[in-house]
C-alpha cells in the first residue's frame, strides 16, 4: 500500500485508504469483467493538471458501453470525482485509476443484476519502464503469447480480464531477463506491448500498427498528433517482426510508459542501441504537452 496515498473515491464517497474494501463473492473477482483508465497528473506552469483527462473519460464510458454495463454515474461526476481525490490526497503529481467493477450478486457467470461499483485510486508512480528506460532505452522480447484475437476479447475495451494476457507475456519475458514484452497480432504481425503501443521509425517514416487487435491509447493518439505537428511523416500499417529487428528506431507508448524508447528486441539491436532523433524529438515534445510547456497544447490540459 502507497503510504502516502491516504483517501479513495468509491461510490461517490471520499474513504481512507484501508477502509476501500469488497466481498470476496464479488462477481468481478470470479470472473474478470470490471474495466479500468490509466491517466496521469503533472506539474504545470498553471499548477497540477489531468493530461487528456476528457479522452480518458470517454474511454472508460466506452468500455462499459462494449462490456454492457451501466455506470451509475455521469460523465461530470466523475470528471469531478477524479479532481477531487487527487485534491483529498494533495498530490501535485501522480497516477489516476478509475475503476468500474460487479459486485455480490448471481454466483455464475450470469451477471445480469449485479450490483455496479466505481472507485477512483491515485497513487505516486514515476516511469513504468523506470527512469533509466526512458532516458536510454529497454530490453523486449517477442512473447511466445499471442494477443488477442478482434472477436475473442473485444480489444476497445479497456476490461480487466484482458489483461492476464499481458500478465503472462511480461512474467515470462521479466524471467528471462528482459525489460517488456512485445506481443504478435493472431496474424502474427507486431500488435503492441503489454500495457503500452508501439512505434518504429524506419526509411524516414514512423510507423504504428492500425487499430486492429490493438488497445485505442490515448497517449498513441497524443504522440500522433504530436509527430504529425513536427513535420514527421506518419503511416498505420502492419509490419512483421523482422521489419522490427531492422528498424532505425522503436519506442513504447502509453500513460504509465509515457514514450519509452526501446533499445533492443529479441537480442537484437535497434539502431544505434539507443534512443534515435525521431524518438528523442517526440519524447521532448510529449513532456513539454503535458507538463504545460507548449500553449498549442493547452486544452490537452484539465488543471485540478
Amino acid at each position: 500500500m502507497p503510504s502516502d496515498s491516504k483517501m479513495i473515491w468509491m461510490d461517490g464517497e471520499l474513504i481512507p485508504w484501508e477502509k476501500a474494501q469488497i466481498h470476496v463473492m464479488t462477481h468481478t473477482l470470479h470472473y474478470g469483467l470490471s474495466f479500468f483508465e490509466g491517466i496521469r497528473l503533472y506539474k504545470t506552469k498553471n499548477g497540477p493538471s489531468i493530461f487528456r483527462l476528457k479522452a480518458h473519460i470517454d474511454r472508460f464510458y466506452n468500455s462499459a458501453h462494449i462490456a454492457k454495463v451501466k455506470i451509475p454515474f455521469s460523465k461530470e461526476q466523475l470528471t469531478e470525482g477524479i479532481k477531487a481525490t487527487v485534491r483529498a490526497n494533495d498530490f501535485e503529481e501522480c497516477y489516476i485509476r478509475p475503476l468500474c467493477h460487479l459486485g455480490v450478486g448471481n454466483r455464475g457467470l450470469n451477471n445480469i443484476g449485479a450490483p455496479v461499483h466505481v472507485s477512483i485510486i491515485v497513487w505516486p508512480w514515476g516511469p513504468y519502464l523506470g527512469e533509466e528506460g526512458l532516458k536510454k532505452g529497454i530490453r523486449t522480447k517477442i512473447s511466445s503469447y499471442t494477443r488477442h484475437h478482434v472477436n475473442v476479447s473485444l480489444t476497445k475495451a479497456k476490461i480487466a480480464g484482458n489483461y492476464v494476457n499481458s500478465q503472462l507475456a511480461k512474467r515470462e519475458v521479466v524471467e528471462l531477463g528482459f525489460d517488456e514484452a512485445i506481443l504478435l497480432d493472431p496474424q502474427g504481425y507486431v500488435a503492441e506491448g503489454t500495457g503500452e503501443n508501439i512505434f518504429i521509425v524506419r526509411n524516414g517514416y514512423l510507423k504504428t500498427p492500425p487499430l486492429g487487435a490493438v488497445l485505442e491509447g490515448v497517449t498513441r493518439d497524443s504522440v500522433m498528433v504530436l509527430a504529425r505537428d513536427l513535420g514527421v511523416r506518419l503511416v498505420e500499417e502492419v509490419f512483421p517482426r523482422d521489419e522490427l529487428y531492422i528498424a532505425d528506431e522503436a519506442f513504447f507508448t502509453g500513460t504509465a510508459a509515457e514514450v519509452t524508447p526501446i533499445r533492443e528486441v529479441d537480442l537484437r539491436q535497434i539502431g544505434e542501441g539507443k534512443p534515435g532523433p525521431v524518438t528523442c524529438k517526440i519524447q521532448d515534445a510529449y513532456f513539454q504537452a503535458v507538463r504545460g510547456e507548449d500553449d498549442q497544447y493547452e486544452t490537452w490540459l484539465s488543471p485540478i
